[in-house]
């Protein structure tokens, strides 16, 4: 599979068409009355990959969790929590064998993967259906039976959250659980792996009591082998949280407005330029460049649509991305938020497929993928603003104007 720096060859045929490698063309969905878009950036297009192609299954084995975490989405709920049915999982696999190529299997959602009793059996399943598999873990429960069970099953990655590099500062995240504890069974599985496979992902949520850990935490990540360091800032579902996010609260829209100036930097430097440049008094919505990539490219951008995505909850409902995939609350610059579920159908009653191609739903990532709902993160002065609901501008429910996601604050592996 080509990674993502890789340059792909291409060329323009007869009457004008662009002409891809059949191989990528099929990872991305791009077949003939595909519809995507061209992102313009000064000096090259980027094309997305097909709105319309299913590329990445997100299964939520359970919403339970072993662990009480400050970052838990569980502080802003009541729902009840429940483990995925063989029967329900089952008819995820009919799904994913109907696909050609078959969509990554990305275990996790909003609970602990492997506090599921068949977790194994379940990754097993989806490696048999020709399927790539992931899985995000806290690592608690990675015991030398459980990691020789996943490399066993075919695991493609596996995912832990690290939120500290020390025994305290972890712990004070991460509720319940002991960093060393964790360590030694994240250096098992390891070595326990044939060479570098399964490739091993360290995720990380910064927040202002954890952020002084990082380097350390990179150098952890580093000994430990990992292929991947994924950054994410905290979702607020709390007060408490709301005040330790590391992002600015854009309280005024003018104050946001693009500068006519750009800023155009080299490849990072021992930190001279970088550190210079933090000190300097720049205006306000500066277009920053690195190397000639634009740094502030991720706004307006579901991540959810752009990779292909859908999530199913344990219980079998379908939604569109992992913020739709339960009922809570969260913070947006201060303010309590309401998001409230938006489940397409459910994977007992429809097969994966259909509900795939559903009208609503093609319609819902159309709507997505142009991005025209009201700027709610850099505005959030209306009372339509605390909820997911229709927005300002006319969008129905549900509106994605205030979803940090799509503004790049909160990356999920």
């Amino acid at each position: 599979m080509n990674g993502a720096n890789d340059i792909i060859p291409g060329r323009i045929g007869d009457h004008g068409r662009l002409i891809i490698p059949p191989e990528t063309a099929a990872r991305y969905g791009l077949a003939a009355g595909a519809r995507f878009l061209f992102r313009e950036c000064d000096d090259h297009l980027r094309i997305t990959r097909a709105v319309h192609h299913l590329a990445e299954v997100y299964v939520e084995p359970t919403n339970a969790c072993n662990l009480h975490c400050r970052t838990c989405i569980r502080n802003s709920w009541t729902e009840p929590t429940g483990m995925m049915s063989d029967t329900t999982f089952a008819r995820i696999i009919v799904g994913i064998t109907e696909l050609t190529p078959r969509p990554l299997v990305f275990f996790g959602g909003f609970g602990e993967p492997l506090a599921h009793p068949r977790i194994i059996a379940m990754v097993q399943a989806a490696k048999h259906a020709g399927a790539p598999v992931e899985l995000i873990t806290n690592g608690t429960l990675l015991d030398e039976a459980m990691a020789r069970g996943l490399i066993a099953a075919g695991i493609d990655r596996l995912w832990v959250s690290l939120d500290g590099a020390q025994p305290q500062s972890y712990a004070d995240v991460r509720l319940g659980a002991q960093l060393p504890r964790v360590l030694a069974n994240v250096r098992r599985f390891r070595d326990l792996r044939a060479g570098d496979k399964p490739q091993l992902g360290i995720a990380y949520v910064a927040m202002r009591r954890n952020i002084g850990d990082l380097p350390d935490l990179l150098g952890i990540a580093a000994e430990l082998g990992a292929s991947d360091f994924h950054v994410s800032h905290v979702l607020p579902y709390t007060a408490e949280l709301d005040a330790e996010r590391l992002y600015p609260n854009p309280v005024n829209i003018a104050d946001h407005a693009q500068s006519e100036m750009r800023l155009h930097l080299p490849r990072i430097d021992d930190g001279t330029i970088i550190g210079a440049i933090s000190e300097a008094m720049l205006p306000p919505g500066i277009q920053t460049y690195l190397a000639g990539i634009p740094l502030d490219s991720g706004r307006d951008r579901c991540p959810f649509i752009e990779r292909g995505s859908t999530a199913i909850a344990w219980d079998g409902g379908m939604s569109p991305c992992l913020e739709l995939l339960h009922e809570h609350t969260s913070f947006l610059n201060g303010t309590e938020r309401q998001v409230h579920r938006y489940v397409i159908g459910n994977v007992r009653n429809r097969g994966l497929v259909d509900l795939w191609t559903d009208s609503e739903y093609a319609s819902f990532r159309e709507r997505v993928a142009a991005f025209t709902f009201s700027p709610c993160t850099t505005c959030g002065s209306c009372p339509l603003a605390q909820e997911n609901g229709e927005d300002c501008y006319g969008n129905p429910a549900p509106s994605c104007g205030g979803c940090l996601w799509a503004q790049g604050y909160i990356r999920c592996p």
